[in-house]
């Protein structure tokens, strides 16, 4: 990847930004059960860890032959997801967005899509996700078998394979994810920090309470936790876990750089209702102030009066954001005082059943005689066309 360019103003994190220890007492750390998975499924780093033929050395050739295979198998994948995003799109947004912006970021809608994140502020110091999908529990992965380990691999290919071939997932994709063997919310973010170059210093899970305070999980309260975790949507099965693996924070850093940033994935439902009756993430969110924002693929969902909460939180609060067109639509961003900016071609959405809200005129309206872009950011408009938002007040 390129030297970055990006002079981030380095606002205050919140005070449960880790320092180089961890503030909470005893919280459980994962970071060996993750960079397991880091390696073997996101393909980061060289060496094979060898926990996986610990209890029986003679199976580290079939091991190391299946883990090879399949990284050979993603990464023409990779290799091309890194050129278009990394190279590609990463030196435009260095053109084109403002040279000093907050150092957080928050990515609403942003299930196992960290890469996104990344690419347009690979400086951030804290990015948080949000999104119906449950990170995911690491513990089980060093005792799989090969002929486990190998079916587990396949089925996080299949799971990862949009992410990796168009930058995009669907949420039917990853709730099934959440069925493996391999925690595949959490693996496909550590698929975005491979790519990237990054590697895993720290991992621990944390709640958040209605006042939005983290609480870091001990390892006396994981492991009594016999609770099934809840699906977040109506339609998907539960996931294969406990409910302690909703939330994860990851630390990451790159080699050779002493300093330490941080990912969290929030597992919380954006919709209206489910906001009212669990408020600790708006809570945690209005914590945190004036922030960067980055959303695509989000179903349109910030177009409908069911998520008119988080959408007027993230109006409150940006200080700039990038999206698709499942962004923020004018109606909301001008009397808001926003000013749009709009790049590449928008002609309807992408899905079909979007086509008569009245943010399509609007985003029609507001694409006219836009500038190109060279890539696709999250979603193509309904005749294939790339496009890209930039959303900020006046």
């Amino acid at each position: 990847m390129r030297a970055l360019t990006f002079a981030f103003t380095l606002a205050a994190i919140s005070s449960s930004t880790p320092t180089g220890a961890w503030a909470d007492p005893a919280p459980r750390e994962f970071l060996p059960e993750v960079q397991l998975i880091y390696r073997v499924a996101a393909c980061g780093g060289s060496t094979i860890p060898k926990e996986l033929w610990a209890k029986d050395p003679t199976l580290e050739a079939r091991y190391t032959k299946i883990i090879d295979a399949h990284c050979k198998a993603l990464q023409p994948y990779l290799d091309k997801f890194k050129a278009e995003m990394f190279d590609k799109a990463h030196g435009w947004f260095v053109a084109n967005l403002p040279k000093s912006l907050p150092a957080e970021v928050v990515y609403p809608f942003g299930g196992g899509d960290l890469i996104s994140a990344l690419v347009p502020f690979p400086d951030a110091s804290m990015i948080s996700t949000i999104s119906l999908e449950l990170a995911g529990d690491p513990r089980n992965f060093a005792t799989r078998s090969p002929a486990e380990l190998e079916k587990d691999l396949l089925a996080f290919r299949k799971v990862i394979g949009p992410a990796i071939n168009i930058g995009l997932n669907s949420s039917i994709n990853l709730s099934a994810g959440q069925r493996n063997s391999i925690p595949s919310q959490l693996a496909s973010h550590l698929l975005g920090l491979a790519v990237g170059g990054f590697e895993v210093t720290g991992v621990r899970y944390f709640t958040l309470d209605d006042a939005g305070a983290i609480h870091y999980l001990s390892k006396e309260e994981i492991d009594v936790d016999a609770r099934t975790g809840k699906s977040l949507s109506g339609n998907w099965k539960s996931p294969a876990f406990a409910q302690s693996f909703a939330n994860v924070e990851v630390q990451f850093k790159k080699p050779g750089d002493p300093t330490v940033r941080v990912f969290r994935h929030i597992a919380w439902n954006l919709a209206n209702d489910y906001l009212k009756a669990h408020p600790g993430l708006i809570k945690h969110l209005e914590s945190k102030g004036k922030v960067t924002h980055v959303t695509k693929g989000g179903v349109y969902l910030l177009w409908l009066p069911d998520f008119s909460t988080i959408r007027k939180h993230l109006l409150e609060h940006l200080v700039f954001m990038v999206s698709d067109s499942t962004g923020i639509p004018p109606a909301y961003a001008g009397p808001a005082g926003m000013v749009q900016e709009p790049f590449g071609s928008f002609d309807g959405p992408m899905l079909s059943d979007m086509e008569s809200n009245k943010a399509t005129a609007d985003m029609r309206t507001l694409w006219k005689g836009a500038k190109p872009v060279p890539f696709r950011f999250g979603y193509v408009d309904r005749t294939g066309h790339k496009h890209v938002l930039f959303t900020h007040p006046k």
